[in-house]
């Protein structure tokens, strides 16, 4: 879309939310996600001024289990409401904005890139907490009422397997230690005891951090309802640890202070074999996106780079697996 019209586009939308008064200034793109497109900018209305952030759907095919913008920024505004930390929904765009899917939020400020998260010595004080920050606020996820929203998937782990295996094969790729982890996953599908709303990406790399620790959840687009220990287990995939892999829970913490949190703030017991066999569908869920997004690349649906770049990932997701499948034995 042309920069002008997009401009006076996004000042109807705002003047329509914060009153005829607003005026946008300062819009800016920020480095943009793989799913969407981030911009920046300052409003001024009757309340005074605020920054503010604006996602949009970046274009292309999504994942199969993801949220469109609309329904992400609905599921987002519900969890702000119910007090989790993560950025206040202002609005959300309607298709008579002219914009496409898209909402906006308040600013917070903080780091998210998670290589920085885990080294920059400004963290240092931060991150022994983390651990039991996080494990507080999935508690608190879990809790919110995942009937609100109407709009989140819920299938059984089979169920799970069995759509994560159809994406797999539908790139055409044989990659054998993929098949071995779909193989140990199918034969070891858990009994769930309790199904809860679950964020679905919880991890370093879509969490807010200043010198203090956590202040923001991001990204709710893989919101849906399933057992809690799939939450846990993400925030422990190898690859969201950033090189710091003695550190399970996203290059910062333990384990024990993640389910110790998680339990005292609410969460219901946690079995470790639970985390373990979601923390194998975990690596292996980013590896077959890793595919996806590589794909997108090669067949010129979406020609940008980080597409390419993150497809030549999947060969560390395959390590991770080897690596998990041989500590279970």
């Amino acid at each position: 879309m042309e920069s002008g019209l997009f401009r006076r586009r996004l000042g109807a939308a705002c003047r329509k939310h914060f009153g005829a008064e607003a005026k946008v200034s300062d819009l800016r793109p920020l480095t943009a996600g793989a799913s969407a497109a981030t911009w920046r900018f300052d409003l001024a209305a009757g309340d005074g001024s605020k920054r503010i952030i604006l996602q949009l759907f970046a274009g292309g095919s999504q994942f199969f289990s993801a949220l469109d913008k609309r329904t992400q920024g609905l599921v987002q505004k519900q969890a702000s409401e119910a007090g989790i930390l993560t950025p206040e929904v202002l609005f959300v765009l309607e298709e008579s904005d002219g914009l496409g899917e898209g909402f906006a939020t308040a600013f917070v400020a903080g780091e998210t890139l998670g290589h920085r998260i885990v080294r920059d010595d400004r963290f240092d004080v931060a991150r022994p907490a983390m651990a039991r920050q996080c494990g507080t606020i999935l508690a608190a996820i879990h809790a919110l009422d995942f009937e609100e929203p109407g709009r989140l998937t819920d299938l059984e782990p089979s169920g799970m397997v069995e759509q994560l295996y159809g994406a797999h094969r539908s790139f055409g790729e044989d990659l054998p230690v993929f098949e071995l982890a779909f193989q140990y996953l199918a034969q070891n599908v858990p009994q769930i005891e309790s199904r809860v709303f679950l964020h679905g990406d919880f991890r370093n790399g879509n969490l807010i951090v200043d010198e203090t620790g956590i202040v923001a959840a991001l990204d709710w687009e893989m919101a849906h309802i399933g057992d809690p220990h799939e939450d846990l287990a993400w925030l422990c995939v190898n690859s969201w640890r950033f090189g710091a892999i003695d550190k399970p829970v996203g290059g910062f913490g333990n384990r024990e202070d993640l389910y110790e949190a998680y339990e005292s703030a609410g969460g219901s017991p946690v079995d470790p074999e639970m985390v373990r066999y979601w923390e194998v569908f975990g690596a292996l869920k980013w590896g077959v996106i890793c595919q996806w997004f590589g794909e997108q690349f090669v067949s010129g649906e979406v020609r940008e780079l980080e597409r390419a770049a993150i497809g030549r990932r999947t060969s560390e997701t395959e390590i991770d697996l080897l690596d998990l499948l041989e500590e279970i034995g």
